[in-house]
């Protein structure tokens, strides 16, 4: 990808002036286009009644339809040279409101990045909807790149601005597939983590299932548990909390490709010690859970 000039107009483009050039790059583009959309993006250049903002929306809209259906190299670099300088300005403004002194260009450099990969969740139901769906990506990439110094001690962001958009409950289309995408997405991770789970789970000794299940899913007390599993109440919760550590520690040996390394505890009955569990593949590239609360329900 090119550098951008923040001083190379691309407002050029979008003169009556600038319209031939622009119109030629809507021809090196033709190829890819949908039956009819050359003939409307062309009819959108040459509207006379239009601004130069309303056809950067309306072009780019439609430019950005294109590159999601056919992931054209030509598209991208039309929605570039259309939008670069505009979106750097967006991003100097919002970089200056929380006093970074990042590079702007980096920042765009990310924001188009995100654009190139993440096409899918575009809309182009709407005219402005390119200007939309990018200010949103500027909007989240600056604060991304913001909590990456915070949690580096290099930055803090106000919390006032975490939540700058005012609440809407009307729903839009791109509001929905986001939604809808979000929730499968941790459906599949919550699957993975369950499969991991009931598979250490299984590795553990009679008495560690016993226990974790006794507290876990029968919501036993740990005093009703010790009972129940004729040990003292201090053994128990020593149990409980060694159970818990070894699968949540082989599920994170997993995610790191390690094998799990999960045993069974010492039968205190026969005094003998579990068999090594046999390795499981990783499922997922997930990063690793950092700690799990020992819940006391005592």
């Amino acid at each position: 990808m090119k550098a951008i000039d923040p001083f190379a107009s691309s407002h050029v483009l979008l003169t009556e002036a600038g319209a031939p050039l622009l119109l030629e790059h809507i021809e090196q583009l033709a190829g890819e286009l949908e039956p009819g959309e050359r003939e409307r993006i062309e009819s959108i250049v040459r509207d006379r009644a239009r601004g130069p903002e309303s056809i950067r929306d309306a072009v780019s809209t439609r430019v950005m339809e294109c590159f999601r259906l056919t992931q054209s190299r030509v598209a991208f670099g039309l929605l570039y040279e259309l939008n670069g300088p505009h979106l750097l300005v967006q991003v100097s403004a919002r970089l200056r409101r929380y006093g970074s002194h990042a590079e702007p260009g980096d920042v765009l450099q990310e924001v188009f990045f995100n654009v190139y990969r993440y096409p899918h969740r575009f809309d182009a139901s709407r005219e402005d909807a390119f200007r939309v769906w990018s200010a949103m990506i500027v909007r989240n990439t600056v604060l991304k790149h913001l909590r990456s110094l915070r949690r580096s001690g290099r930055a803090e962001v106000p919390f006032e601005d975490l939540t700058e958009q005012p609440e809407t409950s009307e729903a839009s289309p791109l509001r929905d597939v986001i939604q809808d995408e979000s929730r499968e997405e941790c459906a599949r991770v919550y699957l993975n983590y369950l499969q991991l789970y009931l598979q250490f789970y299984s590795m553990l000794s009679e008495r560690e299932r016993r226990a974790l299940h006794l507290v876990e899913v029968e919501e036993w007390s740990y005093r009703q548990t010790a009972a129940e599993l004729g040990i003292k109440l201090e053994n128990l919760k020593m149990v409980i909390f060694r159970a818990r550590r070894k699968i949540h520690r082989a599920m994170r040996r997993v995610f790191d490709g390690l094998s799990p390394d999960c045993r069974p505890a010492r039968d205190p009955l026969s005094g003998a010690e579990g068999v090594t569990a046999r390795e499981v593949e990783p499922t997922s590239s997930l990063d690793p859970t950092e700690s799990v609360k020992d819940n006391n329900n005592e």
